[in-house]
């Protein structure tokens, strides 16, 4: 399971850095449980030095609990913080696009106001992907399954984080 999963993790952070989205903070952040603590070295060794792998004190409150989320899901914070999207499964297998689009809208939503963060040519690299997500065919999509499927924040905005 590491190995697929970190594999397809780097994939993705790779070939979004190549199409020039850039400074994205990736942390993956190990379940609390004893069989996960145990692997922990397992999992840090599994992906690159580019994804952060947060290991949690098993007497502290759990990050999955404290964000309303299971330990499966990914939650795509914007580059001020703000909560933009939190995918559960099925949504959140890197098999599908769910997450890769996530990303990206993101990272290319107009920024609120004055935004230091920004980065310089997002306008370009932007406008590259949606031209190119226009040519691509659509893909089938799972259907819905369990409470956690698929939850958008009211609040979107396209900033990465």
């Amino acid at each position: 399971f590491f190995f697929t999963f970190s594999t397809r993790l780097e994939d993705l952070r790779v070939k979004l850095e190549n199409e020039g989205l850039v400074n994205i903070s990736y942390v993956v952040v190990n379940h609390q449980g004893p069989s996960s603590q145990r692997k922990f070295h397992l999992l840090k060794e599994s992906v690159s030095d580019y994804i952060t792998v947060y290991q949690q004190d098993e007497q502290q409150d759990d990050v999955w609990t404290t964000l309303n989320g299971n330990k499966d899901d990914f939650l795509i914070y914007d580059r001020c913080g703000r909560l933009v999207y939190h995918l559960g499964l099925p949504y959140s297998f890197l098999s599908f696009r769910y997450v890769e689009d996530s990303i990206k809208i993101a990272y290319c939503e107009s920024k609120c106001g004055n935004c230091s963060y920004m980065e310089p040519d997002i306008d370009g690299v932007c406008e590259n992907m949606t031209k190119k997500a226009d040519e691509e065919p659509t893909e089938i999509e799972p259907k819905p399954t369990g409470q956690h499927s698929l939850h958008h924040h009211p609040h979107r905005h396209r900033h990465h984080h």
